[in-house]
């Protein structure tokens, strides 16, 4: 028998991921309906291992997908084009990795950018505004491609403590999304920080290395990493070198 779905109040503490509807339920993953969205509730879903995912017109839907999809960050894929990609990118004048220049045009590129199999964006505007303001607040980053004074590319991410949550990325240059996530890799093997959170399991990001990883070892790796200072979010160049081949 499947469980009902937990509705929050605004000010309502979010239930225990325990409760998320599993493969017998009508939406697997789902956990909560409602409350608010703001960067309080934001880091404290992230705590948690929840995030929301819903649509125009559809209420705040809050989700914590068992198992759950993760890059740990000495398994990233440096295939043979990504890496010479990104030699060319070091060499070339005018190409750069900036970190938080341009936080709230990443996200809305990200949400502007049409996705296979979907239409419409999740990232709707009350997702825009209180992913800004976690950003205002030092706990939301941005990865960015520049070409030539140019953004091209970039993704944007939750971080709290050294526990890394990835959420979207777009590129309007060949291969320019994926030099942001490899900038993200290099950064976080830099500092230490093990994994990057990728919620839901795809062909794309398991070609990158990334792996299902049970809810209960998530969050528990999550508990250890977020009790940790904040990372240095600045980008130097001399990171590409925490990339080792593939």
């Amino acid at each position: 028998m499947s469980k009902s779905l937990a509705w929050l109040a605004p000010h309502d503490p979010f239930p225990g991921v325990e409760q998320t509807w599993g493969e017998s339920d009508p939406i697997p993953g789902l956990l909560a309906a409602g409350g608010q969205l703001d960067a309080q509730h934001l880091r404290s879903a992230y705590s948690q291992g929840i995030f929301p995912w819903f649509s125009a017109g559809q209420p705040i839907l809050w989700w914590s997908p068992d198992p759950r999809m993760v890059l740990q960050t000495e398994a990233f894929r440096l295939h043979r084009s990504l890496r010479k990609t990104l030699q060319r990118f070091r060499a070339t004048p005018g190409c750069e990795i900036r970190i938080d220049s341009a936080f709230e045009t990443v996200i809305r590129h990200c949400a502007q950018t049409p996705r296979d199999g979907q239409d419409g964006t999740w990232i709707v505007e009350s997702i825009v505004q209180a992913y800004c303001e976690l950003h205002r607040q030092g706990d939301a980053h941005s990865i960015e491609t520049w070409v030539d004074g140019k953004l091209v590319g970039g993704l944007y991410c939750v971080a709290l403590g050294h526990a890394v949550f990835g959420e979207s990325m777009f590129a309007h240059a060949t291969d320019a999304s994926k030099i942001a996530l490899a900038a993200l890799v290099a950064l976080c093997r830099r500092h230490g920080a093990p994994q990057i959170d990728c919620q839901q399991a795809t062909p794309h990001l398991a070609s990158l290395g990334a792996q299902t990883m049970a809810r209960h070892d998530f969050l528990a790796e999550v508990a250890r990493q977020r009790r940790k200072p904040r990372m240095d979010w600045r980008f130097d160049a001399v990171y590409w070198d925490w990339l080792s081949p593939a």
